[in-house]
Order: structure tokens, then C-alpha cells, then sequence
């Protein structure tokens, strides 16, 4: 079974398409006299945005992961052509503005563009910007893009004079396939999640890979944590290989990495987890029963931040995602569900704000919300 999940969100874009057009999904039921979440849209007009982070004076940086290409083209994992086209970006909100600060990074979409992959994450380091750049397919079947495509399964660090190759994720993936031996792998690299590391660089999720790498400053990459497959039954009962997908990673209060799982096929409602990894030591569960994760954060007050992509599972053709907050004790709460259309990542302002990538599988609608609380 293909660890690359992104084809399963096929029925998902048709329905995000509808519910766009006909206004925001409907809200999970909230407790007794609790205030709804005030949602502002800060920016708008996005290409299947992805990760995002904060920055100076008010800054928020957003890639973009573009739109679907003309070719060349590369086989995916279920089959399905995905062709490169120069239409993933970046974009910059600040002070009610919003501008591209890079173009022309490479995107590898579908031809219907229910699928699109490209710049999926961005992280400020002492390097500067570093970007992710997806694959989604074996490494080998990169070279057929040609230089066009050459930095496709990267991380890159945006500079003045256009995106420059900081560390070959591809090229790791092909050379040691961290996760070789387990049911169902094979080469298959999809960079996606990144975080600023301590003392320079960053690490990085592969989610084709189903690894946690490091990667230092000068760019080379070490393997800080390898995640299992698990065996879970699938449609009609037959026990599959459902691949890890690591999606996000970011450091937490303890200074340990948690890692949020978004599950491959048949991503089971309440099938993802979070995991805690120290180096030198085996991951471990730090808070389960999440439904296709595509990002975490902690508050302000080191409470754990989970955004599920969707909240009733990648195949049940419902768009709507939900925010959630896990107190110490591990009480849980949905922030924000309503409005929440395949949204794609978070971060957490210095007020306490949310800032939500919203409709991430679409083209030309995508937002970028703000989302204040009462607690």
C-alpha cells in the first residue's frame, strides 16, 4: 500500500468546492453557553496553501503549493499522473497586506488538480527561510522531471536570487530508506513538515519516508526517528499495512520534538496520534485518538494544539476540520470546527490568536484565517 496519501483527498476537494461556494461547513455541537471563536480572514486568493509561520513585527509567512502542471510528468504511488508546473510560492501577510515574497517554485499537481504537491512548509532558522519542497514518489522517478523538477523533494532556502538546494531530501531517502523492512515500503519521499532546531538548522518530516530527520546548518541530514506501520483492517475486513504519514513536527515546552501523524489509507477516524521523540530513544504516544492530523502547535501555555485536516476522516467526502487544545491533563477541547474547509496548518500568536491556512486543498480560494477564543 503507496504511503502517499494526498490522492484520498480527491473526494475531499470536490466537496470543499461545494461547500466554498455554499458557505462554511456546520459547526460540531459546542458546549452549553460557550462563545463562538471570532474568525477573520486576513488573507485571501491563496493556491492550496500549506504551512505557515510567524515572524517579526507581525509578520506571517504562508507557502503555497501551487496549481496542477502541463508536465513533464512522474507516475504517483495510486497510479495518477502528477506534472510539474513553476506555481508553488510564497506568501508574506503583514499589516493588512499580501504579497508573493518567492514564485516560481516548483509544484507537482494532478491534471484535474485534486492533488497538488509543492512548497509544504516554512521555517525562519539562522540559515534563513528554508522551505520543504514535495515529492511524493520514488526518489529514481525524480531525474525523469528534468531541471525543471531538480528540487522537487528538497528543503530550499529562499534567497534574492531565487530558491538554492540546502539539503536533498530525495537523495537521502533513496540512499537509506530509513524505514526499509516494515510491510508495504519502499523509496518514496514527500518532504513536508519542518521546525527550527536548536543551535542552528532544522529538522524535518518526511512523510513519504514515514522518518523524522535532522538537518544541520551546513545542510546535512542525519535520521532522528524512524515511525511504524501498523497492520489495521481495511474496507471489507483485509488486515493492510497503514503507513505513519508524519505531517508536522515542532518543539515542545519540555524541549523534546512531538510529530503529528496524519495516517495513510484507510485513515481511520481516531487512527492519528501524536508523538513524542527525544534523540537516542524509540518514539512514544504522547496523545491519541485524532483523526488525520496535518499540524500541531503549543499555546502559550505549553497546551498542545492539534489541527485535523478533517475531523470525519480523509474518505468520508467531508471537508470540515476542526482545532482542538489537549490541557496537561489531557482534556480536550474544539476551538474551532465551523469555517474550518481542509485547513492545513497553525500557529500560535503572541495574544494567543490562532493563525489557520483554510481550504489548503484548493486553488485560487485559499485563506489565511485569524481565530480569537475566549480562553
Amino acid at each position: 500500500m503507496a504511503k502517499h496519501p494526498w490522492r484520498w483527498l480527491t473526494v475531499l476537494v470536490a466537496a470543499a468546492t461545494v461547500v466554498g461556494a455554499a458557505g462554511p461547513a456546520l459547526a460540531a455541537p459546542r458546549s452549553p453557553g460557550a462563545p463562538a471563536p471570532r474568525i477573520d480572514v486576513i488573507a485571501t486568493g491563496l493556491d492550496n496553501p500549506r504551512g505557515l509561520t510567524l515572524g517579526p513585527g507581525g509578520l506571517i509567512l504562508v507557502t503555497e503549493a501551487g496549481r496542477a502542471g502541463v508536465g513533464p510528468c512522474v507516475p504517483g504511488p495510486e497510479g495518477a499522473d502528477f506534472c510539474l508546473s513553476a506555481t508553488g510560492a510564497v506568501t508574506a501577510i503583514q499589516h493588512g497586506r499580501q504579497w508573493r515574497i518567492a514564485t516560481g517554485l516548483p509544484s507537482l499537481g494532478t491534471r484535474n488538480a485534486s492533488e497538488v504537491l509543492g512548497p509544504h512548509d516554512v521555517a525562519l532558522t539562522s540559515a534563513g527561510a528554508l522551505v520543504t519542497l514535495g515529492l511524493g514518489t520514488d526518489p529514481a522517478r525524480r531525474a525523469s522531471l528534468g531541471t525543471a523538477g531538480a528540487l522537487t523533494g528538497t528543503v530550499v532556502r529562499l534567497t534574492r536570487y531565487g530558491p538554492r538546494r540546502f539539503a536533498d531530501l530525495a537523495a537521502f531517502e533513496a540512499a537509506n530508506n530509513p524505514d526499509q523492512g516494515q510491510p508495504g515500503t519502499g523509496p518514496d519521499s514527500n518532504p513536508y513538515g519542518l521546525a527550527p532546531a536548536p543551535g542552528g538548522g532544522v529538522v524535518a518530516t518526511d512523510a513519504g519516508g514515514n522518518d523524522l530527520l535532522r538537518i544541520d546548518r551546513k545542510g546535512h541530514i542525519s535520521t532522528l526517528a524512524v515511525f511504524p506501520v501498523r497492520p489495521t483492517p481495511g474496507p471489507g475486513g483485509a488486515v493492510i499495512p497503514m503507513h505513519f504519514v508524519p505531517t508536522t513536527v515542532v518543539r515542545g515546552p519540555d524541549g523534546a520534538w512531538y510529530v503529528g501523524q496524519l495516517t495513510g489509507f484507510p485513515f481511520p477516524v481516531g487512527g492519528a496520534k501524536v508523538w513524542r521523540v527525544v534523540p537516542g530513544h524509540a518514539p512514544t504516544v504522547y496523545a491519541d485518538g485524532f483523526t488525520n492530523i496535518i499540524d500541531i502547535a503549543f499555546d502559550r501555555r505549553g497546551r498542545l494544539i492539534v489541527l485535523e485536516i478533517t475531523k470525519n476522516g480523509l474518505l468520508s467526502g467531508n471537508p470540515a476540520g476542526a482545532l482542538i487544545r489537549v490541557e496537561r491533563n489531557g482534556a480536550r477541547t474544539e476551538l474551532a470546527s465551523a469555517g474550518l474547509i481542509t485547513p492545513t496548518s497553525v500557529a500560535v500568536g503572541a495574544d494567543g490568536s490562532f493563525y489557520v491556512s483554510n481550504k489548503g486543498t484548493l486553488a485560487g480560494v485559499g485563506e489565511v484565517l485569524r481565530i480569537r477564543t475566549s480562553s
